[in-house]
C-alpha cells in the first residue's frame, strides 16, 4: 500500500451578515452571526479526528473565531496572506450592485479599482502553499472564499484567475491532497452538519 502523503485541509469561515447578503467583504471585519457559530462548532466535529502539524488562520475575526469554535485555536498561527481578497472601491457591494454601474462585471476577470488583482491574490497563495507543503503534514487553513479558491488554482498549478471555477460555500471544508505525485483536490465544498 503506497505511503499517505499530506493533506492540506480548507476551511472558509462561518456565515456573516455581509455573506448571507452575498456582500464582498474583504477587508472589513465582521463577525460571525449566531449561525455562523453554530456553523464553526459543526466544523469542529467535522475536523476532530484529524491530526494537524500546522493551523493557519486568516487574522481576520471571522475566520479566527471559526478556528477558536472548531477547536483549534492552541495551535493556530495567524498569517496576513490568508486575508481575503481587497476589493477596494467594491468592499460591501454585492455583484448585481456593481453590475448596475459596470454590465457583466467579473471579479476574477476585470478586477476591482482600488484593490488587490488575482495575480497580487495568488502570490500570496504561492505563499501558503508553500509554507503547507514544506509542513511535514496535514494543515488547516481558516480562511475566506475567494483566497481560498486561489490556493486551490494554485495548489493546481492553475493561474490565480481559475479559482473562479472552484465556487465555496460558507462553513465548508475541501481538502488538497495528491494522486501518487500529482497535486488534486480530493473533496470539494463539503458542509459539516
Amino acid at each position: 500500500m503506497p505511503e499517505r502523503r499530506p493533506q492540506v485541509v480548507l476551511v472558509r469561515h462561518g456565515e456573516t451578515e455581509w455573506s448571507a447578503s452575498g456582500r464582498h467583504t474583504g477587508t472589513t471585519d465582521v463577525p460571525l452571526t449566531d449561525q455562523g457559530r453554530r456553523q464553526a462548532e459543526a466544523l469542529g466535529r467535522c475536523l476532530k479526528d484529524w491530526s494537524f502539524v500546522l493551523v493557519l488562520a486568516s487574522p481576520l475575526r471571522r475566520a479566527a473565531e471559526t478556528c477558536r469554535l472548531a477547536g483549534l485555536a492552541a495551535s493556530m498561527e495567524a498569517r496576513d496572506d490568508l486575508r481575503e481578497w481587497d476589493y477596494g472601491e467594491y468592499e460591501g457591494r454585492t455583484t448585481a450592485d456593481i453590475r448596475t454601474g459596470r454590465p457583466g462585471w467579473s471579479l476574477w476577470m476585470d478586477g476591482v479599482p482600488g484593490g488587490e488583482t488575482a495575480e497580487r491574490v495568488g502570490r500570496r497563495a504561492d505563499r501558503i502553499v508553500a509554507e503547507a507543503r514544506a509542513a511535514g503534514g496535514d494543515v488547516a487553513l481558516f480562511a475566506h472564499g475567494h483566497i481560498l479558491r486561489v490556493v486551490a488554482a494554485r495548489w493546481l498549478d492553475l493561474p490565480p484567475d481559475r479559482g473562479r471555477s472552484l465556487a465555496l460555500e460558507t462553513a465548508t471544508i475541501s481538502i488538497l491532497g495528491y494522486e501518487r505525485e500529482t497535486s488534486v483536490i480530493t473533496r470539494w465544498n463539503m458542509p459539516c452538519r
